[in-house]
């Protein structure tokens, strides 16, 4: 059974937790939040594929701590679907370390970002392992008629799982230009 980590998969990608789940992936899904985790839980097709990793990232010893348990207790972590928010930004890198510590493969990195994010000076500026196909998904605006509006949750998701299937290296959901037009 592949082991797949969602970070952040307690909200605009719980359906891409759940998704996982449906194709029988062993999901460990990371969040703050215990009434939100408990939630995705529930709604699950299978609850037994879930594995509930309830830690703030920022706090780095317990985030390296968590990683080993949740490895150790379901093997080790082939996919990766990462929702970080900035105020942590070297979770990515010690999250990678960790997974390619405990994994002698090659495994996959969803890196979820942002419509402002320079994706260039992103992948420029994290140091992973070669052992990681890495790929950019960014998560942009719709513009319908002549106004805009940002991505719902669940274009959210089904952009991600589309990215999964498609493995391409860069995707946008959505569009990020021009610009101007984004929902202000």
């Amino acid at each position: 059974m592949i082991h797949a980590l969602v970070i952040g998969g307690t909200g605009m990608l719980s359906n891409t937790s759940h998704w996982l789940v449906s194709k029988g992936y062993h999901v460990s899904v990371i969040g703050r939040k215990a009434d939100r985790m408990e939630h995705l839980i529930r709604k699950s097709v299978d609850t037994s594929l879930i594995t509930p990793v309830l830690v703030d990232y920022s706090d780095v010893a317990l985030l390296k701590e968590k990683l080993r348990r949740t490895i150790e207790r379901n093997g080790p972590i082939e996919l990766v679907v990462a929702w970080i928010h900035s105020y942590a930004d070297s979770a990515l890198e010690i999250i990678a370390r960790e997974i390619s510590n405990e994994n002698n493969g090659r495994w996959k990195l969803f890196h979820v970002l942002g419509s402002s994010k320079d994706l260039s000076e992103i992948k420029e500026g994290i140091s992973l392992s070669n052992s990681i196909r890495y790929h950019q998904i960014q998560l942009g605006f719709v513009i319908e008629n002549d106004h805009s509006r940002w991505l719902t949750n669940e274009e959210i998701s089904q952009g991600v799982i589309d990215s999964i299937q498609i493995e391409k290296f860069i995707n946008t959901i959505g569009t990020v230009k021009p610009w101007e037009k984004r929902p202000l």
